[in-house]
């Protein structure tokens, strides 16, 4: 007797064998999924109405303000005018030429300075976190504070630099009050101030270098400086770069440590920067154009310099 023979819907359903029916969605998933996006989604919004408000406003009016002038609360366009006026300054060459020196000075000690700090941390086996708790001690400081300490230092008659000084039979200095002294020390106080975050993330990179590429290194002979050079620095190069462009940014916009240290301008105007001058516009010449234009022109320069940076890093990684 012959088997039955397959009805043409199960044969079918044989060869070709229909995908399990979906199943239906849990109740409440749509409600908690629309929850949790719509959460998120209004963090979001926050967070960039926040920046709109207090980073892009700002910016968009700073430039609108940069060719307008207000006379007895009208405003009206003036085009160039407002950079004519900083440009004809005989303080705008000279605040210029002060915050360029300062920045130099600034890489000299508050580039340098940090990064030997983080190696001779790196390389002691002992009291680690108490000296990364001293080295950042500075930067939790309120600046005012640390800015009045250091004013206390170079006090030409009480100060401590002074006593120490006198009691070793070298003369005395006028550190604020000597136009050849005043930016040298202003700087002194700023790196002392900020060198802190910059020590840590320089020993961060340090710690992450592989300790086998140190012993290849004294294998072949090399001393402590060609390791540094051959090794540590060729390994924390994109810090390196990255922490520059920041310190060039940083210092270029200086303006509490000569301002509380010298009254800002200084003895014949020797620590005039940028940023004090745009101060003066706005807050002593009631010329807002004026200060709209040059901070416009320093945000150019910066920008130009973030240029250059990406630039430059953009070509190394190709």
């Amino acid at each position: 007797m012959s088997a039955p023979s397959l009805t043409p819907s199960k044969a079918a359903g044989s060869r070709h064998p229909q995908p399990p029916p979906d199943r239906a969605p849990a109740p409440g998933s749509f409600t908690r999924s629309l929850r949790r996006n719509l959460t998120a989604h209004g963090f979001l919004i926050g967070a960039v109405l926040c920046f709109a408000f207090f980073s892009w406003y700002p910016m968009v009016r700073e430039f609108l303000l940069a060719f307008q002038t207000t006379d007895q609360g009208e405003v009206s366009w003036v085009g160039l005018d407002n950079l004519r006026t900083v440009f004809d300054d005989p303080a705008f060459w000279q605040a210029w030429r002060n915050t360029l020196l300062f920045t130099v000075l600034a890489l000299v000690l508050g580039f340098a300075v940090p990064f030997v700090v983080a190696l001779v941390i790196n390389e002691l086996r002992h009291g680690k976190g108490y000296l990364r708790l001293l080295v950042y001690l500075p930067v939790m400081l309120p600046p005012v504070a640390a800015v009045l300490l250091f004013k206390y230092l170079y006090d030409p008659g009480y100060g401590l630099l002074n006593e120490l000084l006198g009691s070793v039979g070298l003369p005395t200095q006028q550190w604020l009050q000597d136009p050849d002294l005043s930016m040298l020390s202003v700087v002194v106080a700023s790196t002392w101030m900020n060198m802190g975050g910059a020590a840590l993330i320089y020993l961060a990179a340090l710690q992450g270098i592989p300790g086998e590429l140190y012993e290849a290194a004294e294998l072949d002979g090399a001393g402590l400086l060609r390791k540094i050079w051959h090794v540590t620095i060729p390994q924390t190069r994109l810090i390196l770069a990255l922490m520059l462009l920041m310190q060039v940014i940083a210092t270029m916009q200086v303006f509490v440590e000569p301002f509380l240290l010298t009254g800002g301008a200084g003895p014949e105007g020797s620590t005039t920067t940028v940023v004090y001058l745009i101060y003066q516009y706005a807050f002593n010449f009631n010329n807002y154009g004026a200060a709209a234009a040059l901070g416009l022109l320093l945000l150019v320069l910066l920008a130009g310099v973030s240029a250059v940076y990406v630039r430059l890093t953009r070509a190394e990684d190709e």
